[in-house]
């Protein structure tokens, strides 16, 4: 008889704190582990890189899943309408739309204003000779950012805060019971908040996402309003989330390896490289999901139609099969095939724009005479799909 393959179990209390010992044993027990009810589980980087392209695998999942997942609620209308959960042709119509206010060019255009955010935001850190990087950076960055993009009024930004932040619960791979309620919330918030903002729009048009989205609704019938409001709410938490989670993985990994950081600091040029290791290193997404549309073999096991492919970026991120000394930080590694974006249809609609927010801030890094320093324990936010942060401090001080 064959063995049975290992079970991976997202809510391991050593996967909300460090995961990638569990990753390690999941990968060596096989190709294959076993999930949640109806879930199995991809941790190699050959089969997860290959996987994430596979047209077999969709992201459109059943109503039952959401329900599953998130209990009952609007959340779950919600990720049955964004484009990350749709499937072509739905999938390519609305990607199409988005791309051209995210496209890589665009993206690389802003860096001149993200860099000045940063030089603004680490002004007031080094005034008062210490910053709390989450609070302080890493949030209020990517925020400021896709707030502009999107057309959100300044004054609106810290109300909009909290949401978001609940809004994160709804992306992973099954919410708990008793944080669901705080998802539903935020959709049902943000929604409201969205309307009043298209609602404006329609009579005021300005240079911003909402309102080119809304010439697109004008001219598409397909468009209907709703869908465009969700989508909308889910560019913008998907325009800080990856990002904020990838500037506080740069900082702590950078203070918690200071080697590293010298070398960032004597070889600024090493900037790109740094970044891309940063989203290797501890991917600000560990998992993605794939719902099976086509039985698929996997090491000699047929997973069949109708159940969910977990792929572990971040075990897959860290395989020595593909990596050398895959859990040391190197900001010199090349080449770097991190997966931490997906891949295939479903890659990151905001990876440019992360990659922008996080080389403006390791550049603000290598370059500045300052010298960042732990102040204080690092403090995670529990989260099985995310690697995210409630607290980073740090003093700042001139001299080496």
């Amino acid at each position: 008889m064959r063995q049975i393959p290992a079970k991976f179990d997202s809510n391991d209390p050593r996967v909300l704190d460090s995961p990638y010992t569990v990753y390690a044993e999941v990968r060596e027990s096989g190709r294959l582990a076993r999930g949640a009810a109806g879930q199995w589980v991809a941790s190699h980087h050959a089969d997860v890189s290959r996987l994430l392209k596979d047209r077999r695998l969709g992201h459109q999942y059943p109503a039952e899943y959401h329900e599953f997942s998130n209990g009952t609620g609007p959340a779950n209308d919600f990720l049955q309408r964004i484009v990350l959960d749709q499937d072509p042709p739905t999938h390519t119509f609305w990607r199409r739309i988005m791309h051209h206010s995210f496209s890589p060019p665009l993206m690389r255009r802003l860096y001149g204003y993200v860099a000045g955010q940063v030089d603004e935001l680490m002004s007031s850190a080094l005034a008062r000779g210490h910053l709390d990087v989450v609070g302080d950076l890493a949030f209020p960055l990517p925020v400021t950012v896709v707030c502009e993009l999107i057309g959100i009024p300044d004054v609106d930004r810290e109300a909009v805060r909290p949401h978001a932040v609940e809004l994160a619960k709804a992306f992973a791979l099954y919410v708990r019971p008793e944080e669901r309620r705080g998802a539903h919330e935020a959709v049902t918030w943000l929604r409201e908040y969205i309307t009043t903002l298209v609602e404006e729009r329609a009579g005021r048009p300005a240079d911003d996402l909402i309102s080119n989205l809304l010439a697109v609704e004008r001219e598409t019938p397909e468009v209907d309003r709703a869908t465009l409001i969700d989508n909308i709410v889910f560019l913008f938490f998907a325009g800080f989330e990856t990002t904020t989670n990838l500037i506080s993985t740069t900082w702590s990994a950078l203070l918690t390896n200071p080697e590293q950081l010298r070398l960032l600091r004597e070889r600024p040029e090493l900037a790109e490289s740094a970044v891309a290791e940063m989203l290797r290193y501890d991917a600000p997404i560990q998992a993605t999901a794939r719902y099976v549309r086509e039985p698929v073999e996997i090491d000699g096991r047929t997973v069949r139609a109708g159940r969910i492919l977990v792929l572990l970026l971040g075990a897959a991120n860290h395989d020595p099969a593909r990596f050398d000394r895959p859990d040391e930080l190197d900001i010199t590694r090349d080449p770097n095939p991190h997966v931490s974006f997906g891949g295939g249809p479903h890659h990151c609609l905001g990876a440019a724009l992360a990659q922008v927010e996080g080389r403006a801030v390791v550049d603000w890094l290598a370059h500045a005479a300052e010298t960042p320093r732990l102040n204080g324990r690092i403090i995670r936010r529990p989260s099985v799909s995310f690697r995210s942060y409630r607290s980073i401090p740090v003093t700042l001080s001139r001299g080496a």
